[in-house]
Parts: C-alpha cells; structure tokens; sequence
C-alpha cells in the first residue's frame, strides 16, 4: 500500500464524508444534524460518526475537527471509515489540502514483522477538488520513508542497511551515490566518524549523494546516522537504550525530504551527507579523555562518548562546509535536553540566518509541522572548554544541553550562506491523530515547503 494508491480520483461511487469543524456543525444538512443529535455525538477531534443508510449498511460519515479545528484529524479516518471509497461533502469546511495530507499520513502503518497486517484495508478518498494530488503524494511518501527507516531494527538497518537504502532511493533517479568506508575514512580525512564506528562490526562510512543540474542553487542536507547508540564506554542504562534504533532518525529525515525535493524536480543541486556508524563497545571503542582531530583541524576532548552524534556530523558539517553551500540543513535526534525543553512534538531549530528563521516559523504554522527557534547562545561556548584540547565534545556545566551541542556543531560551519540545524525526536511515544506510535518525520514538511518556494522546479520557473 502506497500514498497514492489510497486516492481516487472524483466521480466514482463514493459515500459522503461530512466535516465538521466547531462553526460548520449547524452548517450540516438537516438530517444529519438531527442523527448526531440523536446519538449525543460528541465533537472531540478525530471522532467519526456513521450515519444508516436505512438498508442496514452505512450511507455516511461525519468527521470531527474539534475546537481547534485540527484537519489532521482526518489521519483517523483509515482506520475508522468502512471500506470503501468516500467523498468530502463539504469541501469549504477546511483546508482540504491539510485534511488530505492527514488522511495519508495517518494511513501509514508499519506492518513488515507482523504476520497479519490491516494495511490492507481498503478506505480509499476521492481527492478533493483543487488540491494538488501529487504533491500531497509526494509529501507523504517522504514521511512514510522517513518512518520506515526509522522504525526498522537495527538488525536490519545497520549502517550496511542505511547505505542500501541510499542506493535504492536513487536507483531511478539521476545522480550518484558515493561512500568512504572503514579505514579509507582515516586516508580520506574524516577522522571522528572513524572513531566513533570503529567499535562496531558494521564498518563506518560516510554516504555522500548527489542530484541536479549542475549550476543550480546547492542545497546540502547532513543528517546523523548512528545506526544503535549504545552510549560507547559511557553506556546508556537499558531504559536510555530502548528505542536507540531511531538514533539514525536525522538520516532517514534527509533522505525522506530529498526524495521530496527529488520528485518535485526542484532546481537545485542537491548533496545529501550521511555518516553512518553504530556507537557500539569493544576493545578498540573511542574512550573518555582521548582527543582527536577533526577534519577542520579542531581538537576534540572527549567528555562523555554518548556524545557522538555531534562528532560524526563535525566531520560531515565540515565536509559540505568547504562547498560553500547556499544552503546547509542537518538533521539529528542529538539531545534529550531538547525534549525537556519543548517535549516530543515540537522541534527546535538553530540558525543565524534571522530571514530563514522567519519563513521557516512561518511555513511551521502554515504545514501544522511545529518548530520553534532556539538560540545559539554564544557566551555558552566558554562551557564547551578544554584544558588540553581546543573544545569538549560536552558542556561541563550540565546545563542548556540543546543550546551547546548546537554550538559545538556550529564551530564547523564557517563558509555556507545559511546554516540550520534541527534537534530532532524522530518518535511519537503514543499514536497521534496522523501517525502511529513510533518513528516520525519532524520538520522535513516545514522544509520542504521553504525549498519549494525558494526554488521551483524548472517547468514552474519557465512557466
């Protein structure tokens, strides 16, 4: 089952799906006002209510949007419509470009080590008129990759894994797929990547993907892949390693939003940096107070080596730093200091860039994808000291976690035209109105509608 495959196009037999919202209630037809009247429908969001068809099936549905108004709560109607195939009523109840993308993202399941799977369901909604099918498709695509990755084990996404899923994202695409490994990456200069996945069985790399024109604007995305984070030497407790598989959310966030950018056809020149290890323990795992050399050249004292994620992206940071890219966005599920500031749901974001800051709130607000701006917060640098090395890959001060990592990374970004940097969760503890529990594409929709305002793809652009 695919995104695509659960629209249809209008015309065909479909049953009438009702919308209501907190004003459009009244607004319904006589008859179905009076049936929820009838059966004391309550209005929380996502409450769907079946209406009789008065041959002993179902004629009709209502959908609730709640107070607030929520059209992702459309993301429920999967898996409490009848099969069959249904019509929006009353399209000017809401944005029904919203309510459509809410339905395709709530219809995702993750279904692959069951042996019964309800994926299979047929509820299938006709597009509504005026809203852009294939860009809806091509949106949910990306977040249903994006889950995917991130909620396959590591046993089979390992950094062997992540690289093939590199490959087969580009396998019909034009552009190249390129990868240092193992101890190419000492030769090559990436020196922290090595040492934070030398431990492993799995050899570390670096995968470094290229599409577009040549010419076009670049447009550079890092995203970590650190396959399992055992927390190295400074092992988490098994409650810290539980859900670890999705350590490797920052790469399969990149590679759910290039594949946006990709099939959009968006005219940039497009580079996609992953540096794939698993942090694991053995006898030659990278210890606390060894230093390194970055490849910019910056020591490094290792304070703690359940910090790692920040050393693999230095090196990748660094890498498509010397580009000078216009634009450079990495992507990391680095602290859980971000989750104690603004919890699971809402992403923050660092940048200098105070005009990308600003259409990026502005495109959080418009995709219902919740971001919100952190500050790089430069006289907490001083906490990032060493006495023995230029920096520590840790504050010593325990505090303003999110804020420090952010910094540390952005020693390694000199060169690039604008710069951001997301703390991402890649999770839902519990299922949401438009997602399942489990991995979650966060920011990828924000971002991609920034790019796709900012650069259009060619056809548009010629138009």
């Amino acid at each position: 089952m695919t995104p695509k495959s659960l629209l249809a196009e209008p015309g065909g037999d479909a049953r009438p799906l009702w919308i209501a919202d907190r004003d459009a209630v009244s607004s319904l037809p006589k008859d179905v006002t009076a049936w929820l009247s009838a059966i004391d429908a309550s209005e929380q969001e996502g409450d769907v209510h079946l209406l009789p068809d008065g041959a002993g099936g179902v004629g009709a549905a209502v959908l609730s949007l709640g107070k607030t108004s929520e059209p992702f709560s459309a993301g429920v109607l999967r898996r409490k419509l009848p099969v069959g195939r249904w019509r929006i009523a009353n399209p000017d109840s809401a944005d029904m470009t919203m309510v459509t993308l809410g339905f395709l993202l709530g219809a995702y399941r993750f279904d692959t080590y069951r042996a019964n799977s309800e994926s299979r369901r047929a509820v299938l909604l006709e597009t509504p008129q005026g809203v852009d099918a294939d860009r809806i498709v091509r949106i949910a695509d990306g977040v249903w990759l994006t889950r995917d990755l991130v909620n396959t084990p590591t046993n089979d996404m390992g950094p062997d894994q992540i690289e093939e899923a590199c490959r087969r994202l580009m396998r019909n695409r034009k552009g190249s797929v390129r990868v240092i490994k193992g101890d190419d990456l000492l030769t090559r200069n990436f020196p922290m990547i090595h040492a934070v996945g030398r431990a492993s069985a799995s050899a570390p790399r670096l995968i470094d993907i290229r599409w577009g024109r040549r010419g076009a604007p670049s447009v550079t995305l890092v995203g970590k892949g650190v396959a399992f984070d055992t927390g190295g030497l400074d092992i988490k407790p098994a409650s810290g390693m539980r859900n670890m598989k999705k350590d490797m959310g920052g790469a399969a966030s990149v590679l759910g939003l290039a594949r946006m950018i990709m099939d959009a056809g968006l005219d940039v020149r497009l580079r996609v940096l992953i540096p794939a290890v698993e942090n694991s323990i053995s006898g030659n795992a990278f210890r606390p107070g060894d230093i390194y050399r970055t490849r910019q050249g910056i020591t490094v004292e290792i304070g703690n080596t359940d910090a790692e994620g920040r050393l693999v992206l230095a090196d990748a940071l660094s890498l498509a730093d010397e580009e000078r890219p216009e634009l450079l966005i990495n992507m990391a599920t680095l602290t859980g200091a971000a989750r104690v500031a603004l919890g699971p749901e809402v992403v923050p974001f660092y940048t200098r860039d105070d005009a990308l800051a600003d259409v990026l709130a502005s495109a959080s607000a418009i995709e219902h994808d919740p971001l919100w701006r952190m500050p790089l917060w430069s006289p907490y640098e001083r906490t990032l000291s060493s006495t023995v090395a230029d920096c520590c890959n840790v504050a010593t001060d325990g505090f303003a976690g999110s804020v420090t990592a952010a910094l540390f990374l952005g020693k390694f970004v000199q060169k690039a035209v604008s710069w951001v940097h997301f703390d991402i969760f890649a999770w839902n503890p519990s299922a949401r109105l438009h997602g399942p529990a489990g991995g979650e594409a966060q920011a990828v929709r924000a971002l991609y509608s920034v790019i796709e305002k900012r650069y259009p793809a060619i056809r548009k652009a010629r138009a």
